[in-house]
């Protein structure tokens, strides 16, 4: 094989509770985790060296990217050759939809088939850690529970969600939110526990009124315009609204195909990145 494609998909957090600092910088965290459709495309093909390529010119095409940081720490610890991949890029950036780690994670599974390495997708798991905490994750996707740093992971079932993202024109660096949230006064409010159990319950409505984000009150803090579009989602049809992981992207679940479509709309005509998501069972999607 000398040639393959992935799909890498978007994450949206239904929940997100921060639960302390460790010593390395990571934070203790109890998250929901939830794939949807929004994808990114990757290509891979074999080549001596390990080279880069995006339509996004923001996008980093060296060590600052996951992707590169990924395939060479595969090669490192257990071979390669090189490799010429190509970036479709489709997921917002800085955008907390977790674009970045699931670059890292569908580089990590096609390099693995394309260098013939054979690794054992456990292993692959204890690699993606080392690439950032949404990166195992990423390689299973789905809807998942997730603990420590955001690596201990449990399956969880959501009912079919229909989403729609809205993002403003800003960018938010998680360590920035991180940095400032450490500032504040700690408040336990147990968003995922009550997440669990509403989606054990199989009604969408309790789900939607469950949503709940520690980082939400830094991020909107720094950018109001976060908390002017959870309004303006809710006024305008969706059940439930939240920023996902350390924002800037707002989601809204919805319920009514019309509102949904209405409410797409009128962002599109404000100038915001809008799209319509669906929940989805898988992270990664490999296809030649």
């Amino acid at each position: 094989m000398e040639r393959l494609k992935a799909k890498s998909f978007a994450k949206i957090n239904l929940a997100l509770d921060v639960k302390g600092k460790r010593d390395d910088g990571y934070h203790y965290v109890d998250m929901v985790l939830q794939s949807i459709d929004l994808c990114d495309i990757l290509e891979f093909e074999l080549n001596d060296e390990l080279i880069l390529l995006c339509n996004n010119k923001e996008v980093p095409l060296d060590e600052n990217n996951l992707i590169i940081k990924a395939a060479k720490l595969l090669k490192k610890e257990y071979g390669g050759c090189g490799a010429l991949i190509k970036l479709t890029k489709n997921i917002p950036i800085a955008a907390g939809l977790a674009g970045g780690s699931s670059n890292a994670a569908a580089t990590l599974i096609a390099l693995n088939k394309l260098w013939n390495l054979k690794i054992d997708v456990d292993i692959l798991k204890k690699l993606a850690l080392l690439l950032g905490a949404d990166v195992p994750f990423c390689i299973d996707g789905g809807t998942k529970v997730a603990g420590g740093i955001g690596d201990i992971l449990m399956n969880i079932k959501t009912p079919y969600l229909k989403i729609l993202l809205v993002k403003p024109s800003i960018s938010v660096p998680t360590k920035d939110v991180y940095r400032l949230y450490d500032k504040l006064e700690f408040i336990g409010n147990n968003y995922t526990m009550k997440m669990v159990d509403a989606i054990n319950s199989h009604n969408i409505i309790n789900i939607a009124n469950r949503l709940g984000n520690d980082l939400e009150r830094v991020t909107t803090n720094m950018h109001p315009i976060i908390r002017d579009i959870k309004k303006s989602m809710i006024k305008r049809g969706a059940i439930g609204s939240l920023m996902s992981g350390s924002g800037p992207t707002v989601f809204g679940i919805f319920d009514d195909d019309l509102a949904l479509e209405r409410a797409f709309n009128a962002f599109i005509k404000e100038g915001f990145f809008t799209y319509i998501a669906n929940t989805i069972d898988k992270g990664i999607e490999l296809y030649e």
